[in-house]
């Protein structure tokens, strides 16, 4: 465990676009992969359009490698967000908080609807940094929400 929150600290440092300024919060999640793997048995598509954004979906059927671990990955990045904005009782959408990985494999959480208009109202920006991660059973995220700089 602690070689592995080593690692997700030097992912997270390594996606940080210089240096990062004033940091808002910071939100951390683990995640039970079987508990999503059988959350997507049970209620499959159904439960995938609650969580999960068509470009989420798609990256998760895009690989052999096991989707499960990918949705884990983002939901466990979704609920981070949640507890780095406290958006628990904000009436937010699931799919409000989206998770992108561009082609160097860095992610970023974007939010939109109601997550970004409370972020935005928080002076912070509506693209969070995130790391992801999943071995054995579980999947982890720590995403960092940055203010957006002020105007003088």
């Amino acid at each position: 465990v602690q070689k592995r929150s080593h690692q997700l600290i030097h992912a997270l440092e390594r996606a940080m676009p210089g240096p990062i300024g004033p940091c808002e919060r910071i939100g951390l999640d683990l995640v039970h992969i079987p508990r999503i793997a059988q959350s997507l048995d049970a209620f499959g598509a159904r439960f995938m359009r609650k969580l999960f954004t068509d470009h989420e979906i798609a990256y998760a059927d895009s690989a052999a490698a096991p989707r499960h671990e990918r949705f884990a990955a983002r939901f466990a990045a979704k609920e981070a967000a949640i507890k780095a904005l406290q958006l628990a009782n904000a009436g937010v959408s699931w799919r409000d908080l989206e998770v992108w990985r561009d082609d160097s494999g860095d992610c970023r959480l974007r939010l939109h609807g109601r997550a970004a208009q409370i972020a935005e109202e928080a002076g912070l920006h509506t693209e969070l940094l995130a790391s992801l991660s999943h071995d054995g059973d579980y999947a982890a995220a720590v995403v960092v929400a940055r203010r957006r700089p002020t105007q003088q």
